[in-house]
């Protein structure tokens, strides 16, 4: 494994959400509280689009632009044609919520957690969207939702209440319903937050958390395997970013009012590349 290196500098005042586009060759990510959407082509062009609200994460859509999770509910959005559109509002009547980290399953339904914005109440929801708009809350009582992650198969998937330090996994079958939510991981005081994560081919998660002003990327099967940390740095969220590098975005040190564990004085604000060997 080699180590983490800057692919761009972008100065993102809290960069989530890594998401490779195959159609285009090119990785798009966001910068939540900076309100902008970034994309990496593959000759290393980046392009930036100012969003009239935050957006939390983005998948792509096979009739083209994106689904998003925001502050304001559940958008299509296509910057390139400027189109920002409200599709849902499942919690309209918390306004102090936004969505945060979603991910695209195998069978094409839009999974995305909501939190409460100042990271205290336990408001927060896993919701499922699949592809004709219709809405469910999936599980709840969150304080920071990120993920989720799922197995090859589909059928386990993984999401972690990063203030509470825990990741579940869970049960999918091939209608969406979900069981058996289980801990897989539980991290103690000093260990970090987990973040943002994926799969890999062989089953095994990888998931970033701060720790001590740096971080971990954790890999490991649900199978019982130990897990094994690769030294990384920033407050990354991690996603499988084409065939054989992860792509991971850092937040700008100092750029919330209250400082937070997992932030670090290392490649604030970039997006990062760890490449798998």
């Amino acid at each position: 494994m080699t180590n983490v290196h800057c692919v761009a500098d972008v100065g993102a005042v809290l960069g989530e959400g890594p998401v490779w586009v195959s159609r285009e060759q090119a990785l798009y990510w966001v910068d939540i509280n900076g309100r902008k959407i970034f994309r990496l082509g593959d000759r290393g062009d980046v392009s930036e689009w100012a969003t009239p609200f935050r957006v939390g994460s983005l998948a792509p859509r096979a009739s083209g632009g994106f689904i998003a999770g925001t502050d304001q509910g559940i958008a299509a959005i296509d910057p390139e044609a400027e189109r920002y559109d409200i599709l849902i509002e499942p919690e309209k009547h918390l306004p102090d919520n936004r969505f945060n980290d979603g991910k695209v399953d195998r069978r094409g339904r839009f999974w995305a957690g909501s939190m409460d914005d100042g990271e205290r109440q336990p408001s927060g929801t896993l919701y499922c969207v699949d592809q004709g708009l219709e809405i469910a809350a999936v599980d709840a009582d969150y304080k920071v939702t990120n993920g989720p992650a799922f197995s090859p198969t589909g059928n386990v998937m993984y999401e972690s209440d990063s203030a509470r330090q825990i990741t579940y996994a869970f049960d999918v079958d091939a209608n969406g319903a979900v069981s058996n939510r289980r801990t897989f991981l539980q991290f103690n005081a000093g260990d970090g937050y987990p973040d943002g994560m994926t799969v890999d081919a062989d089953g095994c998660l990888w998931m970033p958390f701060g720790t001590a002003g740096a971080c971990a990327a954790i890999r490991r099967r649900e199978s019982g395997s130990k897990p094994s940390r690769c030294p990384s740095s920033g407050r990354p969220a991690a996603r499988l970013a084409g065939p054989t590098w992860i792509g991971f975005t850092s937040p700008r040190r100092g750029a919330t009012s209250t400082r937070r564990p997992w932030q670090c004085n290392q490649m604030p604000g970039h997006c990062l590349c760890l490449r798998r060997e």
